[in-house]
């Protein structure tokens, strides 16, 4: 299958993999995210539950604007990354899944972010996704990733240790955690 926009001189295809899903009738596939998946991104976060969104945004007042939402579908893969997780339900590509990080000021740090579908969590996704997010950072020379999460929401955290990100205290507060992995 080759992607639409792949011709797209940027466009990372060698990021594009795919699996299937233990017994479930279904394969996921992970591909970077095209400018056309906006619908698909839309309705991803559409459907997140309170708790997913307050995860992924550290707070539930987030709004996804269509501005966000058009940011958080053109990339500029020779500095940043964001990865679509989807499978194929009904016949209809849907997704389950996005991870992304964008490099900070000093262009060697990237900070990054996973979501997974409620629905979807538990079955690896959010494991596979961040593997590929560093293995792409690693591929532009980023030498650290960070991420702030939850001091809640241990499936992260755990997810970010069972990596090699360390877990330490938030110059923030309490209730946040910043994960860190060192790749240089």
């Amino acid at each position: 299958m080759r992607p639409r926009n792949a011709t797209r001189p940027d466009y990372p295809s060698h990021l594009i993999a795919s699996w299937p899903l233990g017994l479930l009738p279904h394969s996921i596939t992970v591909r970077p995210i095209r400018p056309e998946d906006i619908d698909l991104e839309t309705e991803f976060a559409r459907r997140l539950s309170k708790e997913t969104r307050y995860n992924r945004f550290l707070g539930g007042g987030i709004g996804l604007t269509p501005e966000m939402l058009e940011k958080f579908t053109r990339i500029d893969f020779s500095r940043d990354m964001a990865l679509i997780a989807t499978a194929t339900i009904e016949g209809a590509e849907t997704a389950v899944g996005v991870a992304r990080y964008a490099r900070l000021a000093d262009a060697v740090t990237c900070e990054f972010a996973i979501t997974v579908a409620d629905a979807w969590q538990g079955r690896g996704i959010g494991k596979k996704l961040l593997a590929m997010l560093v293995d792409a950072a690693r591929g532009h020379a980023v030498q650290r990733i960070i991420g702030d999460v939850l001091a809640m929401n241990t499936p992260m955290l755990r997810l970010a240790h069972s990596q090699g990100f360390r877990i330490e205290r938030h110059p923030e507060g309490a209730e946040l955690r910043r994960v860190v992995l060192e790749l240089s």
